[in-house]
C-alpha cells in the first residue's frame, strides 16, 4: 500500500481535531467506533507531552494517595503509563526521575515500575500463553444472567469508571481492579473477554501488563481473587455511593462469595519456573541499515535504533490485519498518530498501513528489539540487518517468573 500522508504535527501548529480527522480518514474503518466515532483520549501523544509529564513528575505522597479515585484532584497516580507503554519515557528514565522523592513514596513507586518490568519479562517468556485457558480453570463466581452487562451501568461506581475508560482511555489501578473483579469474580464472566474489553480502550493497553493485572485480580495464578465490594468504593470514592440510585440496595454491599482461582500449574500451562527469558542483544548486532523500523513498543526520540543515526529515516506500519482483529478504540490510534506526527517533524518518516512484513519486505532495516512475540515473528521474516538492545530496567536473567515476589527477590535495579 502507498505511504499515508504524514500525520499532522501538534508541534507545528496542528490541533487535536486535525489529528482526529487524519485517523478517521485513514484508519477509521479499523477502529471500534468507526470513522464517525473517532475522538481523542485524555492524554496527548508525542515526545513533547511525554517530556513535559516526566519533568512535572512529583510523587510526593504517592504511597498514601496512589489508590485515591475521587476527587480527581487528589489522585496520586502519575499518568505516565501511556508514555512508558509506547517507549516515550523508558522505565530507566522514569526510575531515575524519582530518585529524590521521599523514601516511602520512592520505594512504592519504583515497586510499580518493577511490576511493569516483571510483566514484560513474563510476557517475553510465555507470550500468548499468558491468556490461554489453564487446566481446570473455573469462573470465580456464578455465571451472569444471559445478556447481562458484567459492568452494570445502573451502579454509580461502574457507570463512572466505565465512562472514564471509554471517554479518557486511562484509569487508576484501583478502578482497573474494580472492573476486573466485578466482571470475573462477581459476575463470573470470562476474564479474557473482560480483558479484551478494557484493552480496546486503554491508551496504555499492553497485553503484558493488562493480562497480568486481570489474572492477579481474578486469582488465576495466585489462587486468591480480589473481592470488589462497597467497602472499596466508600474508601476511595465515597461520592459515588452517596449519589448511587442503588445505595439502599447495593449489589456489592458484602464481600463476594468467590472460589479461589486456578493456579498456573499443570498440563497445558506454561513453565514458569527457573528458565531463560528472551532478552534480545546486549549490544548492537549488525550495522549499516538504511531505515529504522519503528514499532508501537518504542516510539520515543531515544529509541536506540533511531538515536544511533539522526539522519536515518524511520518507517512505521499501522498493522492492518492486527488492528482489524483487535478493533481498538480510535483514542489509541489518535495517541499514536500524535506521536508519529511529532516524530516526523524532526526526521524523514514513512507512515504506512498494511501487513508489516509485506510493507517492509526487502528493506535494509535497523530496529530496536521489543519484548513481545509479535516483534519476534515479524523480525524473523524481515531479517533486519541491525538490531539494537531493548532498554530494560532489569535485564532478564535465568529466573522464575511464577510470581512477582519470586522474581523480585533477585532483582537489582
Amino acid at each position: 500500500m502507498p505511504s499515508l500522508p504524514p500525520p499532522p504535527s501538534l508541534a507545528d501548529g496542528a490541533t487535536r481535531d486535525d489529528v482526529v480527522a487524519w485517523v478517521a480518514a485513514h484508519l477509521g474503518d479499523l477502529t471500534l467506533e468507526g470513522p464517525d466515532g473517532v475522538r481523542a483520549g485524555a492524554l496527548t501523544g508525542g515526545q513533547g507531552a511525554a517530556d513535559a509529564a516526566l519533568a512535572a513528575l512529583d510523587i510526593t505522597g504517592y504511597a498514601r494517595t496512589r489508590s485515591t479515585v475521587l476527587p480527581v484532584g487528589r489522585r496520586g497516580a502519575s499518568r505516565m503509563s501511556p508514555y512508558i507503554r509506547h517507549g516515550l519515557t523508558p522505565l530507566p528514565a522514569v526510575w531515575s526521575a524519582v530518585g529524590d522523592a521521599p523514601e516511602r513514596d520512592r520505594r512504592k513507586y519504583r515497586d510499580e515500575l518493577l511490576w511493569q518490568e516483571y510483566a514484560r519479562h513474563l510476557y517475553a517468556r510465555v507470550g500468548p500463553a499468558l491468556g490461554r485457558p489453564l487446566r481446570h480453570e473455573q469462573p470465580a463466581g456464578p455465571r451472569p444472567a444471559d445478556g447481562r452487562d458484567p459492568w452494570p451501568r445502573e451502579m454509580a461506581c461502574m457507570d463512572a469508571v466505565v465512562g472514564e475508560l471509554h471517554d479518557d482511555g486511562w484509569l487508576v489501578n484501583q478502578t482497573r481492579m474494580w472492573l476486573a473483579s466485578q466482571w470475573a469474580v462477581r459476575e463470573g464472566a470470562a476474564w479474557r473477554d473482560g480483558e479484551d474489553a478494557m484493552f480496546a480502550h486503554l491508551l496504555d493497553g499492553s497485553r503484558a501488563a493488562n493480562r497480568l493485572g486481570w489474572q492477579w485480580t481474578t486469582g488465576t495464578g495466585s489462587g486468591k481473587p480480589y473481592g470488589f465490594s462497597r467497602w472499596q468504593v466508600e474508601k476511595r470514592a465515597p461520592q459515588l455511593c452517596r449519589s448511587c440510585p442503588l445505595k439502599a440496595a447495593c449489589p456489592v454491599q458484602d464481600w463476594p462469595e468467590a472460589s479461589t482461582g486456578a493456579r498456573v500449574e499443570g498440563s497445558g500451562a506454561p513453565d514458569l519456573g527457573p528458565g531463560d527469558i528472551p532478552a534480545g542483544p546486549e549490544s548492537v548486532e549488525g550495522g549499516g541499515a538504511e531505515e529504522v523500523w519503528l514499532t508501537a513498543e518504542s516510539l520515543g526520540d531515544t529509541d536506540p535504533a533511531l538515536a544511533a543515526d539522526p539522519e536515518r529515516p524511520g518507517v512505521f506500519v499501522f498493522d492492518e490485519p492486527l488492528l482489524r482483529a483487535l478493533r481498538l478504540s480510535g483514542k489509541r490510534l489518535v495517541f499514536l498518530a500524535e506521536t508519529l506526527g511529532q516524530l516526523g517533524g524532526g526526521r524523514r518518516l514513512d507512515v504506512r498501513r498494511g501487513d508489516v512484513v509485506e510493507e517492509l519486505a526487502g528493506r535494509s532495516l535497523a530496529t530496536t528489539h521489543a519484548p513481545v512475540p509479535g516483534w519476534a515473528r515479524r523480525a524473523a521474516a524481515l531479517e533486519p540487518v541491525e538490531v539494537h538492545p531493548w532498554p530494560w530496567l532489569v535485564r532478564p536473567r535465568r529466573a522464575s517468573v511464577r510470581s512477582f515476589s519470586s522474581w523480585r527477590k533477585g532483582v537489582r535495579a
